[in-house]
């Protein structure tokens, strides 16, 4: 069967720049194809006239401009993996998501040609990060950053185990190390009701807690006796602690909480804001809901 390829999604921004390159290294690492896609809207109503053809053309030379052009960028960082391009006609959400089945990773930068400086993560990004069957990677911040740890937030949720499974990996894969945070909120007594639980020193609290992350990553450290494993307890928001902690790490990855209908449909705020205020790459971290594929 086909192997799964990373697709990159590229629409000639200097986001999106940040995303094929940071793509190509990705396969690189994995052994993967890289696929990169650029999709362009067209009004069908305008085919009608003659305009409509000639737009048509010139909508899609335009998209493989784009496309030849990011190959040439990922070959820069990555001149022996096996890269195709692909041009997509549709809404670029819409015709992202149909292409995620088959995709082992999804790429895209925060925000695309149509954003506002003032948004801070783009419209595309956001709903195929939401609805995506695959893992999505959405770069941002310092995007070619090599070194650094790769950190992860962890909770008590089902999904625990698979994004451990992910981050170890990762860090394995790349040599580094890996700083486990862990985000809870202490019960503290009424006395001490507007005191902020971050403020709140809850000593036994805490070291059952410090207990509980331990047993959840023996079997993962035993399996990887290489990656150093920082863990960090805290009472503030994980959403807080993660993105102080991406300004030196190389990757944050977090986990879909698939609170949604369809599985994956629905991001955590924890997610949501990594995506918003992460300064590197943000990995939202799922299992495949697409048709299986041997890699």
């Amino acid at each position: 069967m086909k192997t799964r390829a990373i697709i990159v999604a590229t629409d000639g921004t200097t986001t999106s720049t940040a995303a094929v390159l940071w793509a190509a290294r990705e396969a690189h690492r994995r052994d993967r194809p890289l696929r990169v896609v650029h999709a362009f809207d067209w009004e069908f109503d305008e085919a009608r006239y003659d305009i409509g053809a000639e737009y048509i053309d010139v909508g899609r030379q335009f998209a493989e401009a784009v496309v030849a052009n990011a190959i040439d960028q990922a070959r820069t960082v990555a001149p022996r993996i096996r890269i195709e391009g692909d041009t997509l006609i549709g809404h670029a959400a819409a015709r992202l998501l149909a292409v995620a089945d088959s995709a082992e990773l999804m790429v895209l930068g925060n925000r695309g040609r149509g954003g506002f400086t003032s948004l801070l993560l783009g419209s595309v990004s956001r709903r195929v990060a939401t609805h995506a069957p695959c893992p999505v990677v959405i770069v941002r911040g310092h995007g070619h950053a090599a070194d650094g740890p790769i950190a992860v937030g962890v909770d008590d949720s089902p999904a625990a185990e698979h994004v451990l499974e992910t981050s170890f990996e990762a860090a394995s894969g790349r040599g580094c190390g890996l700083t486990v945070v862990h985000a809870y909120l202490p019960t503290i007594p009424l006395w001490l009701g507007d005191v902020p639980a971050a403020d709140v020193d809850t000593p036994d609290q805490d070291a059952d807690e410090r207990a509980r992350l331990e047993q959840l990553l023996t079997p993962w450290r035993s399996r990887y006796p290489e990656v150093p494993v920082e863990t960090m307890l805290s009472h503030d928001s994980a959403a807080a602690v993660l993105v102080g902690v991406s300004h030196k790490a190389q990757l944050v990855i977090v986990g879909s909480h698939n609170h949604g209908v369809i599985a994956g449909t629905i991001l955590g705020s924890t997610s949501m804001q990594l995506l918003h205020h992460a300064d590197c790459p943000v990995y939202i971290t799922r299992p495949h809901h697409g048709k299986e594929a041997a890699r």
